[in-house]
Formats: C-alpha cells, structure tokens, sequence
C-alpha cells in the first residue's frame, strides 16, 4: 500500500488545548512541515489527564504520580555528560533518517565518524551571523585567506590598504582557490561523502524543502573547522555570483557557473575516485550555494527539541546504571511523540513519479556534460559513452538516431536509478 505525507491530518486534527492550560499538554501544529511538532517532551505532572489525546502514545501522558510503584522505586541517578552527548546525536540521527527516508543510516553513514562533540559545537558555538567560532584559531584558516575571501565578498568595498591594479580581482580569486584544492581532504570530508551523495535524489523541485532539511542535518555533522569553512566559502560563492559591480573573472565563462566549476571538487570528492565525483559534486555544490541562508543555519525546532528532551531528563532523572525500569526501557533515549499524516495514493501514480523524478536528474547530468567548459573534449566523449551505454534511451531523446539507423538493435532500457534493490539505500558506487 502506497502512502504520501499531507500537511494535516486527513481525519480529523490534533486536539489543541486552550491557553494557560496545564504544562505538557501538547499544542496543535498548523504543518507537517513545522519541525517543532516533531518533538515535544513532557513534564512531571501531578494529576493525570482525563483524555488521551490523538496522535500521542498515551504512556507518555501519565505523569509521575500516576507511573507504576515499581517504576517510581527504581533508583535513580543525574544525567552525565556522556548521556546529553548521546542525546545530541541520537534526536539529530532520527530525524534525519526520517527525513531520508530509509529504515536505517547504516547504508548510507558509518555512525563511529558522528562525534557528538562536533554537532553540539556547530550548533551552540556560533558568531551573530550563525557562523562557527573555534576554540583553537590554529584550526582556523589562515589570516591571508580570510581577508582574500572578505575582499571578493565586498567587493568593490575592500580594504584600501590593499594594493589595487588591472587584474587584481581575479589574483585574488585564484589565491583564494588554490588555498581550497591545497586541502588534504574535501570540505565536506571523505567519511560522510555517501552521506551527502545520498541527499542528491532530493535535489529536485518538488523536493526543494526537504533537501533544504536534509542538508541542515548533515552538514552539523561536519567537523567545526570544516563546517567554518563551508560557510565563507558558500556565503563568498553567493556573494560573488550574485554582485553586478564584480568585473568578469574569466572571459568567457559566466561568473556563477565559474563559481561552481572551480570549487566543487573541493567541497566533494570520494576516497576512491568515481567517473560521475565532478558532476554530483556540481549539482551539490550549485544547489549549496543557491540555500547556503538556509542550510547553514542552526535549525531552531531542533536546538529547542533537544533541550527540551534533556531538561525533561534533568527533572525525572534516569534508572541507576544496571537497572532498568519497569518496562526496561532506556530511560535516556524515551519514545519521542511524532505527528505525521498520510493519505493513499495508486500505483501508477507512485511509478510516474518515480520515473519522471529520477529521468529528470539523469537528463540534467547529461546537460552538464555537454556544457562543462573545463572538461576535455577527450573526457566528455568518454563520459558521453559511458552515459550512452547505461541510459541509451535519455542519451537517444537528446540526441535523436536518424532514419537511417536500425532502431530495433538498441538495447531495453531500465528506469534510472531504480534498478537497485528497494531495501536498500542509493550509494553511487553500489
């Protein structure tokens, strides 16, 4: 049976309680969409409540004095360090496989490169302008770089100090790019490169908020240095691109496409080189810095969500070490209440969408190989036979056989993209 998320309940809506009404009751939300309603923890209350609300699991509404005696004698203890840590990592690693949409992250991301530490900086340690702060400047880039970077990024209003003549822009631009390919790994890191690849079947029009979402996630996964880098680096890209004072910085190739095609094999690249590394890291890269506002942002709805869980924690406490509760749950990690609706759709409906989505990508990877300026003439008609041979019918639409041709000795196509087994998530090199 096949299922699409709407915005609201298809029956009827979530009970929404009336204002000053007691703490923990939980309000309705206008929108699926609206993360806040994802997570919302309950306090201690002294009396239990009459109704059970719709969309909640009901053993979340009972407050403490109405929780089983066994239950209210298991020892307990302060939360640690150690615990709000694994707090941090596991309501950020739900919901971003939620949002993906697989039944597990394992696929797609190796959980020992998710340090904690790494998203509770990028989320807490930030400057008035939602950029990283480091702790250690050493990490930072270096003074030259910044103020290359600055200059491109107000240009014309750049420091007077500096040494100004015909070409001047365009050093810097390189100055400034030489410093990112010097790296002894992309920006986006080789551990979580799947990871990013994974995001790029949400890259499409219809999938433009959730892919936004997706890509807050994944990026506070970063390492702080390399997510300090990601952000002057798209906020200059966008800068650049969008001045119309900045003079060309190349002759003959647009600025905003010349942004892209100099900086994406620093931004993504896989340990083990891949044929099609340039042109996913293209798509990535352009649509980076097209929302770079947005998905380099620390998402609110999370920050608070996650609070919230460990205030919630703080007040209750958690069993002892070795001794579980009277259902022997983790006490750390409770269930977190999820509102989400669905209405049925047909199949045909599911497989129309499925093809035209994933032919759609296909055809735009084909129209940057044929309009990619710095790629030789050598390596486009490589790739255009690797294209040709895996996804003849795409490759035949754009390029029409002509009459001549005998049409009847070219091989059955599949759907792109979904010759792969459905419990499994898309890795470019499965």
């Amino acid at each position: 049976m096949l299922y699409r998320f709407p915005s609201s309940s298809p029956l009827k809506p979530i009970p929404c309680s009336a204002s000053g009404s007691a703490p923990g009751s939980i309000k309705k939300r206008s929108s699926f969409r609206d993360k806040e309603s994802f997570f919302r923890f309950r306090n201690i209350k002294k009396q239990h409540e009459k109704e059970t609300q719709e969309n909640v699991d009901p053993t979340l509404q009972a407050g403490g004095e109405n929780r089983p005696i066994g239950e209210q004698q298991v020892p307990r203890r302060e939360l640690t360090v150690e615990d709000e840590q694994e707090i941090w990592k596991d309501i950020t690693l739900t919901h971003l496989q939620r949002i993906l949409g697989v039944a597990s992250l394992d696929e797609v991301l190796d959980q020992r490169y998710v340090n904690p530490q790494n998203i509770i900086h990028n989320m807490t340690k930030v400057n008035k302008h939602g950029v990283v702060t480091l702790d250690d400047k050493a990490n930072d880039l270096p003074h030259w770089v910044l103020s290359a970077m600055k200059s491109l990024a107000n240009w014309p209003k750049y420091d007077s100090a500096q040494p100004s003549y015909p070409g001047f822009e365009r050093d810097v631009f390189k100055t400034v790019s030489d410093y990112f390919y010097s790296l002894s790994a992309p920006v986006l890191t080789y551990e979580l490169y799947e990871l990013f690849i994974n995001v790029l079947g949400l890259l499409q029009p219809q999938c433009e908020r959730v892919a936004i979402e997706a890509l807050q996630l994944c990026t506070l996964l970063l390492p702080p240095n390399s997510r300090r880098k990601l952000q002057l680096l798209m906020r200059m890209m966008s800068r650049i691109s969008q001045n119309v004072d900045m003079p060309r910085l190349h002759p003959a190739i647009d600025t905003r496409i010349l942004m892209v095609h100099t900086f994406s094999g620093c931004v993504l690249g896989s340990a083990e080189e891949c044929d099609l590394d340039e042109l996913l890291a293209t798509r990535l890269v352009s649509f980076l810095m097209d929302y770079q506002h947005s998905i380099l942002t620390v998402p609110d709805y999370l920050l608070s969500a996650i609070n919230d869980h460990i205030q919630y924690l703080r007040a209750v406490q958690v069993p002892m070490d070795g001794v579980s509760n009277a259902e022997g749950d983790n006490a750390v990690c409770v269930p977190m209440p999820i509102y989400a609706f669905c209405r049925q759709i047909s199949g045909a409906e599911f497989e129309q969408q499925k093809l035209t989505s994933s032919q759609k990508a296909m055809e735009e990877l084909l129209e940057m190989l044929l309009t990619d300026q710095h790629m030789s003439e050598k390596d486009r008609r490589k790739k255009l036979k690797q294209f040709q041979k895996q996804y003849p019918d795409i490759y035949s639409r754009r390029f029409p056989p002509s009459d001549g041709e005998n049409k009847a000795d070219k091989p059955k196509i599949k759907p792109p993209l979904f010759n792969i087994r459905k419990t499994k998530a898309f890795s470019i090199r499965n």
